[in-house]
């Protein structure tokens, strides 16, 4: 009885002890970036093939939208047009625009490369790169919940803001015209020099399609 006793202690404390560092690995997967930090650095195929990092656009303004072309939430920007327009004004003004895909195999949103090219001429999109995450880590990385969900990074590759591209949480493309644009007022902040006014918002969308 005593062995048995001595056991199931055993066990049961391997048990919490495994619990804890599991929750400390899921923490650590979903450490979100905090805004006045240095924005991780990350290598991602692009849609084309080519090898992608972070790094390499440095001294430049980036904005990252996670994406999912099957969420009916993304209806809103891209149907309208809105979506394009932002990233081709952006674009001209030598901001880079990388559209991230975090879906997992054999779940919604997920593409492969030629899929994704399709993509990007059916919408006209207007993104520096359309980059391909299946495996998540770069979305968990940066603790993307949904999609779209928006990032802007500065010129010192310090992360300025996070959250909502716009303030309506709708998904119908009529509330576009009286909403803010966060990401558009931010990237008007940083041009300017000045701080950003709304640093951080809560995403709407649909959740990531992690792994």
């Amino acid at each position: 009885m005593l062995g048995i006793r001595k056991l199931s202690k055993l066990t049961g404390t391997a048990m919490i002890i495994a619990i804890g560092i599991s929750g400390m690995i899921g923490a650590t997967a979903a450490a979100q970036v905090k805004n006045g930090e240095a924005a991780p650095d990350f290598s991602l195929k692009s849609a084309q093939g080519a090898d992608v990092k972070l790094s390499q656009y440095k001294g430049k303004t980036i904005v990252m939208e996670w994406f999912n072309n099957d969420c009916p939430y993304e209806t809103k920007p891209y149907d309208s047009g809105n979506m394009q327009k932002l990233q081709a004004q952006a674009t001209v003004d030598g901001t880079v625009w990388l559209t991230i895909v975090s879906s997992a195999p054999g779940k919604q949103g997920h593409v492969e490369a030629a899929a994704a090219q399709k993509i990007v001429a059916d919408r006209k999109a207007n993104m520096t790169a359309l980059l391909l995450d299946p495996q998540g880590e770069v979305g968990r990385r940066y603790a993307a919940k949904t999609t779209p969900h928006m990032y802007v990074i500065d010129s010192k590759g310090v992360l300025v803001y996070q959250g909502a591209i716009d303030s309506n949480s709708s998904s119908d493309p009529k509330t576009i015209a009286g909403a803010t644009n966060y990401v558009t007022e931010a990237l008007k902040a940083v041009k300017a020099g000045q701080p950003v006014a709304t640093a951080s918002t809560k995403p709407y969308g649909c959740s990531v399609k992690y792994k």
